[in-house]
């Protein structure tokens, strides 16, 4: 009689997304824009653009940034389009908003350049835990991306997983 333990997982078909490992370097910021503004609520465009133009742009190198204001002034939309002019040379991402839109919108670019034709036909199971934040909407980009190709659909570890969809015959 044969003892040998055999890694059934490892054998098997099933691949796996984690999309922790797909998580990108580079410093997160929220980007508070009423230090700009006249008494915090006021756009001055003249010292608006002053003030802009002696900011050290340079400290946002290859970082991410949320551009929002925690006053309740209201911003012109020039003034975020103005901001991301002197941001574009150094970050490698702009949104209006907060961080979770953020990395929203950076796993939103990741999971619509991922290659999809890998899992063609294939059982996949969409890693559960992560120790970085990956916002839920991201699983949910990359199942809505993987329901027309993959064949079938698991969440969680391959020793336990919830079955999320299973193409039909």
């Amino acid at each position: 009689m044969d003892n040998e333990i055999v890694n059934r997982v490892a054998n098997s078909k099933l691949l796996t997304i984690d999309l922790e490992d797909f998580y990108p370097d580079g410093e997160r910021i929220l980007l508070d824009i009423s230090d700009w503004l006249y008494e915090g609520i006021i756009l001055k465009e003249k010292d608006f653009r002053e003030s802009l133009q002696h900011h050290d742009w340079t400290q946002y190198k290859n970082a991410y940034l949320a551009l929002s204001c925690k006053t309740d002034a209201i911003i012109p939309s020039w003034a975020y389009l103005l901001i991301t002019t002197y941001l574009s040379p150094y970050a490698k991402k702009v949104v209006v908003g907060n961080l979770e839109l953020l990395e929203t919108s950076i796993f939103q670019d990741i999971i619509n350049n991922f290659d999809f034709t890998v899992y063609q036909d294939r059982p996949v199971i969409i890693k559960g835990c992560s120790s970085k934040p990956i916002p839920e909407t991201a699983s949910v980009m990359l199942v809505e991306k993987l329901v027309p190709v993959a064949k079938n659909i698991m969440f969680g570890e391959a020793c336990s997983t919830v079955p999320l969809f299973k193409k039909g015959r």
